[in-house]
């Protein structure tokens, strides 16, 4: 099973939340998840991104591969991906 760390969204219409999930890479956007790693905040000035980096680290070690915006997230958070 690849895992991959990306986004799904919750949050009202027209108000986007994100939390930052590992998942099985076949699942869909907002479908079955294995674990919550954080949130991410667009919305606010400026962006609010939380993230538990012992999780996230954890996963990485296993082998789990970050999107394109997640390893952005991560590399402002000082996260190396």
């Amino acid at each position: 099973m690849a895992v991959r760390i990306r986004l799904t969204r919750v949050g009202a219409k027209k108000n986007p939340i994100w939390r930052v999930v590992a998942t099985d890479q076949r699942s869909k956007r907002d479908g079955r998840v294995l674990e919550t790693l954080g949130h991410y905040n667009a919305q606010t000035e400026p962006s609010t991104i939380v993230l538990d980096e012992e999780k996230v680290r954890a996963w990485l070690s296993k082998g789990a591969q970050p999107s394109t915006t997640v390893k952005k997230l991560l590399k402002t958070q000082g996260i190396s991906a």
